[in-house]
């Protein structure tokens, strides 16, 4: 961070420098200085769409805030339709936080090929269509879109064994089979491989899905003890994130997780 200010002191209208910086302001969770800076960044350059995007998706993030990005969506999709399909996982992921199933359906068909998700872990269309399945609570199209998930997912876990992306994301999907067991394996085994000590934002990331494979698996102490561990340490889990998105819906009214989430609302 010191780096990247004293850079965007000596060069202030440096774009790419700017973004850095909002970018670990948020990792800080400093989203007020965050907003500053994307501020700061439209003022240099206003069309910068991924620039709007990041503004957009911090009023969800700090905020619980979903109308910004519903707005700047519904205004790429009228004014620049070629652009829906690089904005579509922000899209989906706006269309969770308002449970609307038919915006979150459209956004995964303009998402085609591409994934979603954080960073290193990514996860394709059929994952989608299951997580808006049980989002809705219809669990013979979740096992469906499960069930085609895991035949991809298999196939990248046995390619790359220690691969903590990949076995996050297969244990999430036993889990959402009722396969606890195997999933809470599969989800320690992936915070084993890829440790913070060793990546501190993907080695993160293992253990915030290792807490919503617990979350998924009944086993809220363990959600909110993992949940404990990610919020104390810098990264993207937010208050917005846990306060709407439908991947947290078991540990909703947990004493617990409900603490958690009150910790992390804007003061």
């Amino acid at each position: 961070m010191r780096n990247l200010e004293r850079a965007l002191q000596l060069d202030p209208r440096n774009l790419y420098v700017a973004q850095k910086v909002a970018m670990i302001t948020e990792l800080l969770r400093r989203y007020a200085e965050e907003a500053a800076l994307l501020d700061r960044c439209l003022a240099i350059n206003p069309n910068d769409t991924d620039t709007k995007i990041a503004r957009a998706a911090l009023d969800l993030d700090w905020k619980a805030d979903p109308r910004p990005m519903h707005q700047l969506i519904e205004s790429i999709r009228a004014e620049n339709p070629g652009a829906v399909a690089t904005v579509a996982d922000s899209w989906f992921r706006y269309a969770l936080a308002e449970r609307d199933a038919s915006a979150a359906e459209a956004a995964l068909e303009a998402l085609g090929e591409n994934t979603f998700g954080n960073d290193a872990v990514n996860f394709g269309r059929n994952f989608g269509e299951g997580l808006i399945a049980r989002m809705t609570n219809d669990d013979a199209k979740a096992r469906a879109a499960f069930t085609a998930a895991r035949a991809e997912q298999e196939k990248r876990v046995q390619a790359q064994p220690d691969y903590g992306p990949a076995l996050c994301i297969l244990g999430l999907i036993d889990a959402g089979f009722g396969r606890k067991e195997q999933a809470l394996r599969e989800g320690r085994r992936a915070v084993e491989v890829l440790p913070v000590a060793k990546d501190s934002i993907n080695g993160l990331h293992m253990i915030e899905y290792f807490a919503m494979i617990a979350a998924w698996t009944g086993e809220n102490d363990l959600a909110c003890e993992q949940l404990a561990i990610a919020t104390r340490l810098p990264g993207y889990l937010c208050y917005g994130e846990l306060k709407l998105l439908p991947w947290w819906d078991p540990l909703r009214g947990d004493p617990c997780f409900e603490k958690i989430v009150a910790s992390l609302a804007p003061k």
